[in-house]
């Protein structure tokens, strides 16, 4: 049980025998990565993530500069993150960008790219704060108590213009990161501020699609009088919002997410069961990214060490139609 699939070494060796590659052309070219080449890790390839590499390569390719980028879809695996920044730090990339898997098994891998003189720039996730002090130059964030934050408000104008004084709330989490945890504390300070006599009636996992279906089933089963599903991630928000359309309890049970999408636009658009959406661009983070990133490469690094993100909330059918035409290809 505890071992990779065979395939999985393979798609590693593969990724990697092709950054090497690059590599080795990037020393005998005149330009190709003249101005710096970067190792880059998403920690998936869809959704905010797919974002992010559309922001890095949009901003390598505008930036007027030879910037050459080195990219790994992690998939969530701790073990290909760690090869792939060891090989990279061993190739004597000029920064890594990244959003680690884990904020304690992520350490290592930091630690090397650090101690082989490779800037580390974290952005959504980060490792520990006091290893993160020691090996992390930069740390692109959208506050993550703030994104909460946004959207228990968005809640409460709900339940106050509804009348409910005394809402029960599920959530849909993805805590096993910290920043799921901190937009929960969002969430709750904002809702309990202006009603203090809602309750979280449930708090499960549900990071994807497919378990948060599972789960928020369960829940609406456990919890006949639920008001609402709060779902920390975009997996957890769709999720959501299909166990209550499997239920048919549209108009008995709303649900606020996290994590923009072509389906959660289409969902907000329609405003039966989601009510609202905060969402941080990935497009934008990694613009964000690939400016901090030539900042670094020139010395110049940033004095604070978060660089903030913005935060946009969603709340009306307009806003959902409004993100589909500015997404036609669904990126974030």
């Amino acid at each position: 049980m505890g071992k990779r699939p065979p395939c999985l070494s393979g798609r590693v060796l593969t990724t990697l025998t092709a950054a090497l590659c690059l590599l080795v052309l990037a020393g005998c070219s005149t330009r190709l990565g003249e101005d710096g080449r970067i190792g880059v890790v998403y920690m998936d390839a869809q959704g905010f993530y797919a974002g992010v590499r559309e922001g890095m390569q949009n901003h390598t390719e505008d930036s007027g500069r030879e910037l050459q980028l080195l990219e790994l879809n992690a998939r969530g695996d701790a073990s290909e993150e760690s090869t792939f920044v060891d090989v990279a730090s061993s190739a004597d990339v000029d920064a890594l960008v990244l959003s680690p898997v884990s904020d304690t098994a992520s350490i290592p891998a930091l630690r090397l790219a650090h101690e082989s003189g490779v800037p580390v720039i974290c952005y959504n996730t980060c490792i520990e704060d006091e290893a993160a002090k020691e090996y992390v130059t930069s740390y692109i964030l959208g506050d993550p108590h703030e994104f909460g934050f946004l959207l228990g408000e968005a809640a409460a104008d709900h339940f106050e213009n509804e009348g409910v004084e005394d809402p029960e709330i599920a959530v849909l989490n993805c805590e096993f990161v910290e920043v799921c945890v901190d937009r929960r504390e969002g969430f709750e300070d904002a809702l309990l501020d202006r009603l203090p006599d809602a309750r979280i009636v449930a708090n499960q996992e549900g990071a994807t699609i497919d378990e948060a279906v599972d789960v928020g089933e369960r829940i609406l089963t456990a919890h006949p009088d639920l008001d609402a599903f709060y779902g920390e991630a975009g997996g957890a928000t769709m999720g959501g919002v299909r166990a209550v359309s499997n239920r048919g309890m549209e108009g008995e049970v709303v649900v606020f997410g996290s994590d923009m999408s072509t389906d959660a636009a289409r969902a907000l658009s329609d405003h039966q069961i989601l009510k609202a959406n905060v969402d941080i661009s990935g497009i934008e983070v990694g613009n964000l990214a690939g400016e901090t990133v030539e900042r670094v490469i020139a010395g110049d690094a940033p004095e604070e060490f978060i660089t903030p993100a913005p935060i946009d909330l969603y709340t009306t059918p307009e806003d959902g139609e409004e993100w589909l035409e500015e997404h036609p290809d669904g990126v974030p």
